[in-house]
């Protein structure tokens, strides 16, 4: 079952978050993983306005999610990422075909 990965992202180091733009994607193809939405146009339906910069992510399973995120390949990324930007990750499990 595929898994989400939703990063909600406000930089406060553009030189910084940009070295780890360069680095993350090879880390998230390399466990399976695909940028569904990387930073594009937003819109707020409801509550507070969005955050500076969304991405979504989507893996094979929550496991491959969790396996990415804790990898070393990721590992000197996540430190730029948590250095240049104050963000929040939730990794959520896809749902089975279920009925409209």
């Amino acid at each position: 079952m595929p898994a989400y990965v939703i990063v909600e992202i406000d930089i406060t180091d553009p030189e910084t978050y940009a070295r780890y733009k360069e680095l993350a994607p090879p880390t998230v193809r390399a466990y399976g993983g695909r940028y569904l939405a990387r930073g594009g146009e937003q819109v707020c339906l409801e509550g507070d306005g969005p955050p500076q910069r969304l991405v979504l992510l989507e893996f094979d399973s929550l496991e491959r999610a969790r396996q990415w995120h804790e990898s070393p390949e990721y590992r000197e990324a996540r430190s730029l990422r948590q250095r240049a930007a104050r963000s929040r990750m939730l990794a959520v499990a896809g749902v089975a075909d279920s009925p409209q």
